[in-house]
């Protein structure tokens, strides 16, 4: 059983057609980052809806509740996380751990706790990293009962350094694990065809600014954009918690799936690292063509990783029972920086340049698919007299600096009904956009006509 409705919205909180070309897009992201930042969130629980109510401002979307218990595959929602408040107290009552400093203080999911503990006791459930003394580990515990604290490894040896093993300490997570349901969030915005371009981001992750509200804030941010254009394509947006979210929008939709030509995995969007595109299990997909593409002829340096079936929901996609054409566009991958999983993925992380860039590379994939067209030349017996059609450059022996005719001479070659424009862009290494205004022009003289839909 799925319960759907439209998100509750506060009075004058309604979403709102926004001119992005009017506000400065990157601080616009970024301060939603910020007012997210603060909430506890984890694949369940209060801080999953929250968050879904601040992007229900900005977006169309529809909450999806399942039950604790239902089925999803060969997993089943679990149960419902809510925590209030924990910390560690030493004797003199000091909170020597505190979950209201932050949020990744607990290990998310944790069991309630509560007791009093000699150190020897409590120090198995204390998480630090050696690695980066000054940081705070994210770590959890979703699918094995367990309870614990994160905090930096300076702290722990400042605890370790006046405590002997009876020294005892007051423990409390105030925290239940109980019957309730698993929180989504889904925009979907029709448009001319059925045939969808799916787009899936992450909100189970507490106070860390990279992973994963920079992929939320892309995603919201494109989903507002694309709310307001024409679209050949239909585009869906998930909004949801990491594996379990993805397997129980994919068991609920199996119906559907045939729909999605197109897919990508929005993630660590923010950081300063150059753009890096996983593939889909495909390969070989239009949408992994696609991304490569607008990577290559952005001016900036990238990277293309083969699809391997460990990261983020791109690998429940792409599980061989789906095997959806569903890429990862991330900056830089999880693991390559020291600040993943840590207190250091904050807001100081993450700039507004960065998630800006981001932004228009999605952007631009979007526009790449929705102008991808197969032509045919309808003057194909030799190349047309361009020239009386204002198309050829006036003088003899000029330099074709612009590429124009350059790129009217690959369309008209290559426009026989069996070529997109994509695989001609490809072919002539010359930007999408430049293909296109080629086709355009052709259109517009007709040397060309609309083949079948690619």
């Amino acid at each position: 059983m799925i319960e759907r409705s439209a998100i509750t919205i506060e009075p004058g909180h309604a979403p709102a057609a926004v001119d992005l070309g009017a506000i400065d897009l990157g601080a616009a992201m970024h301060a939603l980052c910020a007012e997210l930042y603060p909430t506890c969130r984890s694949i369940t629980g209060a801080g999953v809806r929250e968050t879904l109510a601040i992007l229900g401002r900005h977006v169309p979307l529809e909450v999806c509740e399942v039950p604790s218990g239902e089925p999803a595959f060969d997993w089943r929602v679990p149960r419902e996380w809510r925590i209030r408040d924990a910390f560690v107290k030493d004797a003199s009552g000091e909170r020597v751990v505190d979950f209201r400093e932050s949020n990744l203080h607990v290990l998310n999911y944790s069991a309630p706790f509560q007791g009093r503990l000699a150190w020897r006791d409590l120090k198995p459930h204390l998480f630090a990293s050696a690695e980066y003394p000054d940081w705070v580990p994210y770590r959890t515990s979703y699918y094995q009962e367990n309870w614990g604290f994160c905090l930096s490894q300076r702290r722990l040896d400042e605890l370790e350094s006046r405590s002997c093993d009876d020294t005892e300490y007051e423990v409390s997570i105030d925290a239940s694990l109980a019957d309730g349901s698993l929180t989504y969030g889904e925009v979907y915005l029709p448009g001319e065809s059925r045939r969808e371009v799916l787009f899936s981001c992450h909100v189970c992750h507490p106070s860390l600014a990279n992973d994963n509200l920079s992929g939320i804030a892309v995603a919201t941010f494109l989903a507002q954009h694309l709310a307001t254009a024409p679209r050949r394509y239909s585009y869906r947006f998930l909004f949801i918690p990491a594996t379990i979210g993805a397997l129980v929008w994919l068991s609920r939709h199996e119906n559907e799936l045939h729909r999605i030509e197109h897919g990508l995995v929005l993630t660590l969007l923010g950081d300063p690292g150059r753009s890096t595109y996983k593939k889909s299990r495909r390969g070989d997909a239009a949408i992994d063509r696609a991304v490569v593409h607008v990577l290559k002829h952005s001016g900036q340096d990238y990277e293309v990783l083969d699809f391997e079936p460990y990261g983020y929901d791109e690998r429940q996609f792409c599980s061989p029972g789906f095997d959806l054409p569903v890429g990862c566009l991330m900056r830089t991958p999880h693991g390559r920086y020291p600040q993943y999983h840590t207190s250091a993925d904050n807001l100081d992380f993450i700039r507004p340049e960065f998630l800006a860039d981001s932004w228009a590379k999605c952007a631009a994939v979007v526009e790449l698919l929705e102008h991808d067209r197969t032509y045919v030349n309808q003057s194909p017996k030799g190349e047309p007299q361009l020239g009386r059609r204002g198309l050829h450059r006036a003088l003899g022996g000029e330099l074709d600096r612009a590429g124009t005719e350059k790129a009217l001479l690959w369309v008209l070659n290559q426009s026989d009904g069996k070529h997109s424009l994509l695989d001609i862009a490809e072919r002539a290494n010359l930007p999408f956009a430049s293909i296109r205004r080629a086709a355009e022009l052709l259109l517009a003289h007709d040397l060309l006509k609309e083949g079948s839909v690619s």
